[in-house]
């Protein structure tokens, strides 16, 4: 199926029937792309989220990953994770419909209902300082949510957009939206900085100014959620006072 009219210009598009994982994949590929280029496949034997945890995909679901070479730091690399979850919004909003609650769930999930429908896991390659090579790699439960029974406690709950909406939607569709979408953010993020990207991204946040738990390895600090800083870090005023989170999970006391 050919890219839609709206696809961005200058990005590649590789669909696979079958690899073991996109970012992988995208890592393999390395500097031999000539440019930006979307990788797609239908069926993913190895997909992999955050902190070494298996990403399940059960058939008819979206996996892809954009592969770019930012020439960055690790830090400014970084923030591509909230451009992803911005775009992963405008995507997922265009499929679902007016009705469907949407939110973005820090660090890198997007919640439909409440639930856990989609993941984001970037994974980077570099020289000295800079890096060279990022991998977007975005996973989206469109056609059905993953076994539950290996979530660990207190971890929300898969959802999927057919089992939440009724709507069904092919993957290459949703690459059709998700390309441009991410391809308008990342625009926002080089023109003007972290700062709109920011802004938009809290108007979107899951449990804004509510009680949240943010685990980091052994330790656990839970406290009101007030946003993020200028570099994507989770702010949470504890009893100890306000508190910077760089990295940690995020647990919500109940599902809402």
């Amino acid at each position: 199926m050919p890219p839609s009219a709206s696809w961005p210009q200058g990005v590649g598009r590789l669909i696979l029937e079958q690899t073991d994982s996109t970012n992988a994949e995208a890592v393999r590929l390395g500097t031999s792309l000539a440019g930006p280029v979307w990788i797609m496949t239908h069926r993913q034997d190895a997909g992999r989220g955050r902190r070494g945890r298996s990403w399940s995909m059960p058939p008819g679901n979206f996996a892809a990953t954009l592969s770019l070479r930012p020439q960055g730091s690790p830090a400014d690399v970084s923030l591509y994770s909230f451009v992803a979850a911005l775009a992963l919004h405008e995507a997922l909003s265009a499929v679902c419909g007016p009705a469907a609650r949407l939110a973005i769930k820090w660090p890198n999930d997007v919640l439909l209902n409440g639930g856990k429908v989609a993941g984001i896991l970037l994974e980077s390659a570099g020289q000295g300082r800079d890096v060279t090579l990022l991998a977007v790699g975005i996973g989206v439960n469109l056609a059905a949510a993953p076994d539950p029974a290996a979530l660990e406690s207190g971890a929300v709950p898969p959802v999927s957009v057919l089992g939440e909406t009724g709507h069904a939607v092919a993957p290459e569709e949703f690459l059709d939206l998700l390309a441009p979408a991410f391809a308008r953010w990342q625009q926002q993020l080089a023109t003007f900085g972290f700062g709109p990207i920011r802004t938009a991204w809290t108007a979107r946040a899951a449990r804004l100014g509510q009680t949240i738990t943010a685990r980091t390895g052994t330790a656990s600090r839970t406290g009101r959620f007030e946003g993020i800083d200028d570099t994507g870090a989770l702010l949470l005023t504890t009893a100890a006072g306000r508190e910077v989170i760089p990295a940690a999970e995020v647990f919500f006391d109940e599902v809402a």
